[in-house]
């Protein structure tokens, strides 16, 4: 009998033991940390073996295959020592699309994931189509494809999640932008993790499709489509006259796509009544879109779903209108590139909260943006020393702080109707915050509480 062993008994680790039991398979669940209790109630009603706190290596390296977590890396010992043994290692993902016909639309990207993957989920799932969401998102694709629903799945891949496939097989790929992130993961180079990021296209056939974003200047370098056989989709904000594109904005909220299948006519969607804000979401919008349109979701049908849609919290998200000044949650925005697509996204005078954990930023290049759109900033943080340096010559007025509730308090103060109080950190949340969702919580309970 075939003996899988799990590392990591979170998410996609329980449910790749649950999809090995319903195999018929022995499973073995290992987690070096404590498993939660949800977890383990999971594992223990199915009569699954486990054990926390360690990893007993002689029990692990008596795999047939092993199905490890994302979030452990290579150099990990256990993985060395299984490397030295050749027994198999993948990802929960490549491990379940193994049992199922289902179809896979698969998003990656450094940002913007999880905003495409909810969108591309809710345009087909208002279209009529049997669809799942799974992946990076939070839901199990194992556990899923064990009552086996769905004719597709969307799913949100990380590049750790990309490391370890081998033979999977999107039905479409979409690879968002690929900008420096998680590069300690990478030996520091900025090719490795774009190739990372690329294997989500490695397995692609002539009946498959990769939407990818011309405008991104990293996918451009690394990304070599000439000797592929999938139809490639690349699209822009612009029209490019050099290149023929599946994709572009004929203006601020009209998208015209052009698919190079069954010979269909060029056809147009509306955006003006998506909830989304700013150029970064436009081209999430368009990745969704063409996904939406190859499954064969209409243009009516994707408008009218457009409508209705909810992106997941912290993301740009509306918190607030209070006195004619609106409330902006975009705690999410842990990186300098997230945060410079807010700026660029919102039209009016901000008020602008940011500040954290330092990973290393480079502000410089949102320093114009500041320059331009920012009459305030105040810096949330215990160390603000680099964000005052670069932008105390940018903005006309600077504080700081160590209280969510008093940076929204003073951000309140120096608003007038019309303007925007943004919290887009640039940075992780963790010297004052547990984690970049309890920190926007914390922002729209301060701005709720400001009186009326």
């Amino acid at each position: 009998m075939k003996n899988i062993v799990i590392l990591g008994a979170a998410e996609s680790g329980v449910g790749a033991a649950l999809l090995a039991q319903a195999k018929g398979f022995g499973v073995f669940v290992s987690d070096r940390g404590s498993i939660q209790p949800k977890y383990k109630d999971k594992l223990t009603q199915a009569g699954i073996e486990f054990e926390e706190n360690e990893h007993s290596l002689e029990r692990i390296l008596q795999a047939t295959e092993v199905i490890k977590s994302p979030g452990i890396p290579e150099k990990a010992p256990v993985i060395q020592a299984l490397r030295e043994k050749q027994i198999p290692i993948h990802s929960e993902i490549e491990f379940a699309s193994r049992y199922t016909q289902a179809r896979f639309i698969a998003i990656t990207g450094t940002n913007g994931k999880t905003t495409t993957t909810l969108l591309t989920y809710h345009l087909l799932k208002e279209a009529g189509l049997r669809v799942g969401l799974a992946g990076n998102i939070g839901y199990s694709l194992a556990e899923q494809v064990i009552e086996d629903q769905h004719e597709y799945y969307v799913l949100e891949l990380s590049s750790f999640q990309l490391d370890d496939i081998s033979d999977f097989h999107p039905w479409i790929s979409l690879l968002l932008n690929i900008t420096p992130d998680h590069l300690d993961r990478y030996e520091y180079s900025l090719e490795k993790y774009a190739r990372a990021k690329l294997r989500i296209a490695e397995n692609l056939a002539t009946d498959d499709y990769l939407i990818y974003n011309a405008d991104d200047e990293v996918t451009g370098r690394y990304l070599t489509t000439a000797f592929m056989s999938a139809f490639t989709l690349p699209f822009s904000l612009h029209r490019l006259p050099n290149q023929h594109l599946a994709a572009y904005y004929q203006d601020e909220c009209t998208l015209r796509i052009h698919l190079p299948i069954e010979d269909r006519h060029p056809d147009q969607v509306s955006i003006k009544n998506s909830p989304l804000i700013g150029q970064h979401n436009q081209q999430n919008m368009a990745a969704a879109i063409l996904a939406a349109r190859v499954a064969g979701a209409s243009p009516a049908q994707i408008e009218a779903a457009l409508r209705t849609f909810q992106n997941a919290d912290h993301r740009l998200q509306l918190v607030r209108t209070l006195n004619g000044v609106q409330y902006i949650d975009d705690s999410k925005a842990t990186n300098v590139e997230a945060a410079w697509y807010a700026l660029d996204g919102i039209k009016h005078p901000i008020v602008w909260i940011a500040g954290g954990t330092d990973k290393g930023n480079d502000y410089e290049p949102i320093l114009p943006l500041a320059a331009q759109k920012v009459k305030a900033l105040i810096c949330l943080g215990v160390d603000n020393a680099k964000l005052r340096a670069a932008f105390e010559t940018q903005v006309p007025h600077l504080e700081e702080t160590t209280s969510m509730v008093e940076a929204v308090r003073r951000a309140a103060a120096l608003a007038h109707p019309g303007d925007v109080v943004l919290l887009s950190p640039c940075c992780a949340s963790f010297d004052l915050f547990k984690n970049y969702e309890d920190r926007g919580r914390q922002f729209a309970a301060a701005a709720q509480a400001l009186p009326s």
